[in-house]
């Protein structure tokens, strides 16, 4: 974690005289960190990395990605009483919202198999990185992590400028080393990307029979094997399934970030 983000995120909740933690003696105590409800953890390096920042010794006692049951200590603490509880919120924060990703996450790739789960920029500014990283330890797909990562045509990209000519000069403009991704909303429109050279085609807010009929014609029209299909648009854990029965390869959902709950931690100090 870049030492700008343990700065901003410190200044945010200490404030100008931290009058709260000042008051303590000087002196130091172990503490840990506990899940109160099981979860697939993450953050825990940046909880480590925030600690450190602090001068208390931080010692995770478990691997970011694995499954913590409730009540299971995840960090244990060693140092100054005052900068121990200075770090207190931020930690208990990252860990509890990068955990609760990172479990969303891993329940979605469970229930899709073999396709591929990936997120959005659904994401709270300032926050990306490490709401993107979790769903990553959840073992999803990142996505694009901001638009220079792909050209992605958009429905208001082709009401502007037309689909082929959105098309041409994103090729014209973009690195070859970049994919172009056309969004879709019927299938003749899908037909069209395909045929002009789209690399990956999304079905955005399609059903997921549309979507079956999608696959097949690429299929008949020797398309498909050149061509990433992806789902994406009110898909959530309960009907993830039908889509992910459809045939495509990638399923992005804004759920993983925006629809996640936070997952409940505590700090407690042990002894002086």
């Amino acid at each position: 974690m870049l030492r700008s983000y343990i700065e901003r995120f410190l200044e945010e909740d200490l404030g100008e005289w931290d009058d709260s933690n000042s008051i303590l003696p000087d002196v130091h105590v172990d503490a840990c960190i506990t899940c109160k409800e099981e979860c697939i953890l993450a953050g825990l390096e940046e909880v480590s990395e925030l600690f450190e920042y602090l001068d208390v010794n931080a010692n995770p006692l478990f691997d970011d990605g694995e499954y913590a049951p409730a009540g299971a200590e995840v960090v244990a603490l060693n140092g100054s009483a005052r900068n121990i509880l200075r770090g207190e919120r931020v930690a208990l924060n990252m860990l509890g919202r990068m955990s609760g990703i990172a479990t969303l996450t891993r329940e979605c790739v469970l229930r899709a198999q073999k396709v591929r789960i990936a997120c959005t920029r659904k994401t709270t500014p300032g926050f990306r990185y490490f709401e993107k990283k979790a769903v990553l330890i959840g073992g999803g797909d990142t996505h694009r992590f901001n638009l220079s990562g792909a050209v992605m045509i958009k429905d208001n990209h082709i009401a502007i400028m037309g689909l082929e000519n959105a098309i041409k000069e994103a090729r014209r403009r973009a690195s070859f080393t970049k994919r172009i991704e056309v969004e879709v909303e019927d299938l003749d429109t899908m037909v069209r990307a395909a045929e002009l050279g789209a690399d990956i085609i999304m079905f955005d807010n399609m059903d997921p029979e549309d979507i079956k009929r999608g696959v097949a014609m690429l299929d008949e029209m020797g398309i498909r094997p050149r061509v990433i299909l992806e789902a994406s648009g009110g898909i959530n854990p309960g009907n993830l399934e039908a889509y992910a029965s459809t045939g495509v390869d990638v399923i992005s959902m804004g759920a993983l970030t925006r629809s996640a709950r936070w997952i409940d931690f505590s700090m407690e100090v042990r002894n002086r």
